[in-house]
């Protein structure tokens, strides 16, 4: 049992920082700034699904589809460390007032709904940090001995993430109230500082995958300048 909530802690610990709920409800908002209470309320709960398929998914089974195509997770946190940023910069030049259901963008209201995989949940929600922390973690099994220790790895490591998933919920379904409480202009300022971040954290993901992938490549270099000499 103890093993079970140190796992529960760690693995909850790990994860939140990186989604990041109410940093990301604030984005949320400013995405949906014109969507209806209603339109928000429904994107909140697919967006809370979305993340949980997503981070399940990439727990059981991301570590095989990546070895499958052949994709490193430096790689993997370079392209959804890119997105990430991109997404911040656009965010943060728009602040609040980006209309994704505008007909100047060419989104109806109605179709808010479409893009509640892409972009609401990935990458801004449950992006590639969030992925290759849940993959990290999955891989860690193999050092757990022995079957018992195992399940119970995995049960406290699925709680954890559907304790994060509730969280996103709550925070997107009433991220409304902060909109009220804070006012328009306050708003623009919290969805500005939050897509800062959001560029920020994308730098590092990018960051982090670079200098991996940097060092592999110095390690290999100097590999073969031995082998060669």
């Amino acid at each position: 049992m103890n093993s079970g909530i140190d796992t529960f802690a760690l693995v909850f610990a790990s994860i939140f920082p990186v989604v990041n709920p109410p940093g990301a409800a604030l984005v949320f908002l400013g995405l949906t700034g014109q969507a209806t209470p209603e339109i928000r309320a429904s994107l909140a709960r697919r967006v809370a699904l979305n993340s949980l398929i997503l981070l399940i998914c990439s727990f059981l089974i991301g570590a095989l589809v990546m070895q499958f195509y052949g994709i490193s997770i430096p790689v993997l946190r370079v392209a959804g460390g890119f997105i990430v940023a991109v997404s911040g910069w656009k965010l943060l030049n728009e602040g609040s007032r980006k209309e994704l259901d505008t007909a100047v963008a060419g989104v109806p209201a109605n179709n808010l709904l479409d893009q509640a995989f892409y972009p609401l949940t990935l990458p801004l929600t449950t992006g590639p940090g969030s992925i290759a922390v849940v993959v990290s973690i999955a891989l860690s099994e193999k050092t757990v001995a022995s079957g018992a220790d195992k399940a119970m790895f995995i049960l406290a490591s699925l709680l954890a993430i559907t304790v994060i998933a509730l969280t996103i919920l709550l925070c997107f379904a009433y991220a409304n109230r902060i909109q009220r409480l804070l006012g328009q202009v306050g708003t623009d300022i919290a969805v500005r500082l939050s897509a800062f971040i959001l560029f920020c954290l994308g730098l590092q993901i990018l960051w982090s995958g670079g200098s991996e992938l940097l060092i592999y490549l110095i390690k290999t270099g100097s590999a073969q300048s031995l082998a060669a000499a």
